[in-house]
């Protein structure tokens, strides 16, 4: 007896979709606001445990790759299993000018999820590198 492949997808249940374990941040949305470029990032949290502190030093890069500055973005608590959304200002920076961003590191950590894999992806223009 033959049964085709979408007969069978479709008798079986639907699972939702799980994130990987880990943390992922996006780079949500750019914002020009009094001089400063405003980054909104998305953080996921897809760990079991709660970060009560994580600090991230980020690079940005000029569209021809030079770096033009560097600083470290506090994104504070990170619960587990639930999305928190962040901002920080590039002052003196024009959002156009921003052709990427790097997380060169992690400055701090604290918390049980510390050691748990991190992602970055970005629905901007402007690439998110980790």
């Amino acid at each position: 007896m033959r049964y085709s492949v979408l007969a069978i997808l479709f008798a079986l249940p639907l699972e939702a979709q799980e994130m990987p374990a880990g943390l992922s941040i996006e780079l949500n949305a750019l914002d020009q606001v009094d001089g400063a470029c405003r980054l909104v990032f998305v953080a996921r949290n897809a760990t079991d445990a709660d970060i009560d502190a994580l600090v991230l030093e980020t690079v940005a890069f000029d569209g021809d790759g030079g770096v033009t500055g560097i600083s470290l973005f506090d994104f504070a608590t990170l619960p587990a299993d639930l999305p928190r959304v962040r901002q920080f200002d590039l002052p003196g920076t024009a959002c156009n000018e921003i052709g990427s961003l790097l997380v060169n590191g992690v400055q701090a950590c604290e918390g049980g999820a510390c050691d748990a894999p991190l992602s970055v992806g970005s629905r901007t223009g402007v690439e998110f590198l980790g």
